[in-house]
């Protein structure tokens, strides 16, 4: 049985249905509530997921507010121009090799914590995120998805001001300011998705349809970033790479983000983020 990881108020809980479950109780002890620990245990969660079913559920979803279901990883890693509509709507070359940068961890919140604008020029970029489940070097691309914890959605918020203030652009700067990392609403291992391959991924501001698209559309697929990344780095459980972003985004309609918007950001099977701006 797959799972379905999120967190309630910094502790580790499995959804089944409309119910969640604290891990550290569903286990019976043998996890603590830590959700990075969860994460380094990832293969032992689909036996526990199982065995809840039939168990007295610890809270209700719709009743709860759930966390980032990774609220701790060591790196984060994104990808630019990784949609070839992107990369033509901001009028640059398609790049030869993935364009990497980090998004700072300390940007990192949960599916319906509150984005803090800085300025008047913040954008959404809806994008999945992969979480790494089993980390490694360089790790080839038909085994990359073996090293994948899960799945879930991401939006790359990004201050476009901040980013474009230097020459050569600073990616990592622009798009890490505290709150510009949502993340949620779970964790979702891949065993639970037809073909992790193959999602659509929508960006609604306000109810407006700003990106609608599909991953079977990344220049990159998600084995070649695995492959790619971890050539130069030892990727480790809880690192994400958030995977690029399709066209639509506010900078080329002059449409930026403003206080008491709501951005979702919806990837089917994984759930919905809904983050609104103050």
């Amino acid at each position: 049985m797959g799972f379905r990881l999120a967190t309630v108020d910094g502790r580790a809980v499995l959804i089944n249905g409309a119910t969640w479950h604290d891990l550290a109780a569903a286990s019976g002890g043998s996890f603590s509530g830590d959700p990075m620990e969860a994460i380094d245990r990832h293969a032992e969660l689909h036996d526990i997921a199982a065995s809840t079913d039939g168990r007295d559920a610890d809270g209700v979803v719709d009743e709860t507010t759930f966390g980032a279901p990774v609220p701790a990883p060591r790196n984060v890693f994104a990808i630019g121009l990784n949609y070839a509509d992107h990369a033509g709507e901001a009028d640059m070359d398609l790049p030869e090799n993935p364009l990497v940068f980090t998004k700072w961890t300390s940007c990192i919140v949960g599916p319906t914590d509150d984005i803090e604008l800085r300025s008047g020029a913040a954008d959404y970029e809806a994008e999945l995120v992969v979480v790494i489940g089993d980390g490694g070097r360089d790790i080839p691309r038909a085994d990359a998805w073996n090293h994948i914890g899960g799945l879930m959605c991401g939006q790359d918020i990004s201050d476009r001001r901040l980013q474009f203030a230097a020459k050569p652009p600073h990616f990592d700067l622009g798009k890490s300011r505290d709150t510009y990392g949502p993340t949620g609403p779970v964790l979702v291992s891949t065993d639970l998705i037809d073909d992790p391959a193959d999602l659509d991924i929508v960006c609604r501001v306000n109810g407006e349809t700003r990106q609608s698209s599909n991953t079977t559309h990344l220049i990159f697929d998600v084995p070649t970033l695995v492959e790619y990344i971890s050539s130069a780095i030892t990727l480790a459980p809880g690192d994400m790479i958030f995977t690029g972003t399709p066209e639509g985004v506010g900078a080329m309609q002059g449409m930026f983000l403003a206080p008491g918007d709501v951005v979702e950001t919806e990837i089917a099977g994984l759930g919905v983020l809904r983050n609104t701006c103050v």
